[in-house]
């Protein structure tokens, strides 16, 4: 019997009916590449090849690679053995023979929770832009991610430059064997393209300067704005001084850096 690893978050999911969900959130096509991160044994992996054309996916556990190669021998699928946070994304393209900017590539997968928020770095930041992203996540940061009132989080705030959040479902922690210590969700994110894609110079300017003005507010999170930022660009903004950085939305956030790179 296989053992799971505490250190690699592993908690396998086994309910028939929330590995059909995932799938109808991912809406593939028979045409399309779906990137799978963290197969496991494989369950979600073979709903998914019965969808699309191709599978790419990525394991880190070597204890599983030999099993999933061989339960996938001669189908759609291949098994890469890979640390995603550590994966050279164009290397394995180029080798797959992937057009890396034409791939019309979709993300999908059951994460280890404690990855979530470097991967979605990742993806954002490094890779090519995916046509979707659809992961199971922890629910109370699924509800993090997709808050559209205050109190604002810098997780929300990040992931909402790049993509529009949606909760599909809360799955419950009977779904998993092991069974995990939290309750979960299948979250579907679908990507600005205009914020991954722009090479504008302007544009660049603007996604800089948000992150670094968002990661020095809520380093002090208690404090006042004019504290952090300075008093003068948050009322060329339009923001009270006196805000915090909990109270401000995307859209305040995005102005603000706009003055600052003078748009």
């Amino acid at each position: 019997m296989f053992k799971t690893k505490k250190s690699l978050g592993q908690n396998f999911l086994i309910n028939p009916g929330v590995l059909d969900k995932i799938v109808t959130a991912a809406e593939l096509d028979k045409s399309g590449t779906v990137l799978e991160i963290g197969p496991g044994t494989g369950i979600l992996t073979e709903k998914l090849a019965e969808q699309t054309s191709r599978i790419i996916t990525i394991e880190k556990d070597r204890r599983l690679i030999k099993s999933l190669r061989e339960k996938f021998k001669n189908t759609n699928v291949e098994v890469v053995e890979s640390d995603v946070l550590r994966l050279d994304i164009e290397s394995l393209f180029r080798n797959l023979k992937l057009e890396i900017r034409n791939s019309h590539y979709k993300v999908v997968g059951n994460i280890p929770y404690y990855i979530t928020s470097r991967l979605l770095r990742k993806i954002f930041e490094e890779w090519p832009t995916p046509e979707l992203i659809v992961l199971m996540v922890q629910k109370e940061v699924a509800q993090r991610i997709t808050v559209v009132r205050p109190p604002y989080n810098l997780l929300a705030l990040s992931v909402q430059f790049y993509a529009k959040p949606k909760i599909i479902s809360y799955v419950s922690r009977g779904s998993f064997r092991p069974i995990p210590k939290v309750d979960s969700a299948i979250i579907k994110l679908t990507p600005k393209r205009s914020n991954l894609e722009s090479s504008k110079r302007s544009d660049l300017e603007l996604a800089d300067k948000f992150f670094k003005l968002t990661k020095t507010a809520f380093a002090g999170k208690r404090k006042q704005l004019k504290n952090t930022i300075g008093a003068e660009i948050l009322q060329k903004a339009g923001i009270r001084p006196k805000s915090r950085p909990e109270e401000l939305s995307l859209e305040n956030w995005l102005t603000l850096a706009k003055k600052c790179v003078k748009i």
